[in-house]
């Protein structure tokens, strides 16, 4: 275990720990026994296993799962005894399924973000890592699904218009604490991701206000997250809610708007902008992609801006060709280079058309590699950061390897 990640165990609450990696998992202490939250990736279940069991060595009587993903199922194995509930959406099977009908292409589509650092904590421990769990819910409801455990009352309550189809969230009504998972997505307070760049299903805008009601009719006291620390205080987290109940209807119906005037997305997305009363943050969601999201979410993938779209043959099929017809890649990556800095966007588009006529020219390689630097510089999003990064260096490696 590697001492920042040691940093990031502790107590949040009276009788409740957290353990964080690729998403928080909890434990909650009772006199008749243990509750765990979530239980992270697979090769993360022996750490926060070896830590909940030296907190409390009492009975796993239910292991709760606020989503099917991958980090929140992966170490159902390891905490699961004889007689423990595994209570989850009745989704929970349908989303698990999913996600493994296409676990190699999301791999493959997640790798830019989370390849090394799986690999690097995945090898922490030493040896072969733990098998992924794929957990089967001995508890699964629609709406609500209250127990008693310890003489503390908790409630599962459904929200499937959030992350994914099967989340819910943990209530705890007599202290006012409620276990959210990702049903904001990664970060709090954040635009959501309607669609992940990863590769997801479109999700529905008006369904994830639907979940933003539910949550703020408990008037919870603390919001225990899935990603980071815990996020306290009635009129902090009414606020935040409320913020961003207002920036989605905002964006929604923004772009409801402009579809019925006969507008394009792309000129909805580079114009929309969220009023100062709803700027929320875009760490991990944005409005523009967003934006496009509900677009698509209403319209499908037929935009009507060109016949070509309903063809099989992609713009790149004729960039060489146009390239040969500008007089070669020379000219068309100097006006890339030159666009580098003021439009990286149109750059990019000039790079690759130069690229695809002489994919080793060193000038439309240092033109990628300027305008990917450009958009970098300006990015505060996870996932377009971590995108922008990669690009970076396979173009550092292309242009070593032309040079």
């Amino acid at each position: 275990m590697r001492p920042a990640d040691r940093e990031r165990r502790g107590r949040v609450a009276d009788g409740i720990y957290l353990s964080e990696g690729y998403s928080n998992a909890y434990l909650i202490v009772t006199r008749e026994g243990r509750i765990v939250v979530n239980t992270g990736m697979g090769f993360e279940g022996p750490v926060h296993k070896e830590y909940f069991d030296a907190i409390d060595g009492g009975p796993v009587r239910y292991i709760v799962l606020t989503q099917g993903h991958v980090d929140h199922v992966g170490g159902v194995d390891l905490f699961r005894e004889p007689g423990t509930e595994i209570v989850a959406h009745a989704n929970n099977g349908a989303q698990q399924a999913y996600d493994a009908r296409l676990a190699p292409f999301r791999g493959r589509r997640s790798a830019f973000a989370f390849a090394e650092a799986f690999a690097r904590m995945a090898g922490t421990a030493g040896g072969p890592p733990p098998v992924q769990s794929r957990p089967t819910p001995t508890v699964t409801f629609e709406d609500r699904y209250a127990f008693l455990l310890g003489g503390e009352r908790f409630e599962a309550i459904g929200c499937p218009g959030a992350e994914t189809e099967d989340s819910l969230v943990l209530w705890l009504p007599d202290r006012g604490i409620c276990f959210t998972g990702n049903v904001f997505g990664a970060l709090f307070g954040h635009f959501p991701n309607l669609v992940t760049i990863r590769g997801d299903r479109h999700r529905d805008a008006l369904r994830y206000v639907e979940t933003l009601d539910r949550l703020l009719a408990l008037d919870a006291e603390t919001l225990l997250v899935g990603h980071f620390g815990p996020v306290e205080g009635r009129a902090v987290i009414r606020a935040e809610l409320e913020r961003m109940k207002g920036a989605v209807l905002y964006v929604h119906d923004a772009v409801v708007t402009a579809m019925n005037a006969g507008d394009d997305v792309y000129s909805v997305m580079a114009t929309l902008r969220l009023p100062p009363e709803l700027e929320v943050g875009e760490g991990y969601g944005k409005v523009a992609w967003s934006a496009r999201a509900i677009w698509e979410t209403y319209q499908g993938w037929f935009h009507a801006r060109s016949t070509t779209e309903l063809y099989a043959v992609p713009p790149s099929r004729v960039h060489a060709e146009l390239a040969a017809l500008a007089g070669g890649p020379d000219a068309i990556a100097r006006a890339a280079a030159a666009k580098a800095e003021s439009a990286p966007v149109e750059a990019l588009h000039l790079a690759e058309v130069a690229l695809a006529a002489a994919p080793d020219h060193a000038g439309a390689i240092d033109a990628s590699l300027a305008a990917h630097r450009t958009l970098l510089r300006a990015s505060v999003n996870f996932w377009e950061t971590r995108w922008l990064e990669t690009e970076i260096r396979k173009l550092e490696r292309r242009r070593s390897a032309s040079a």
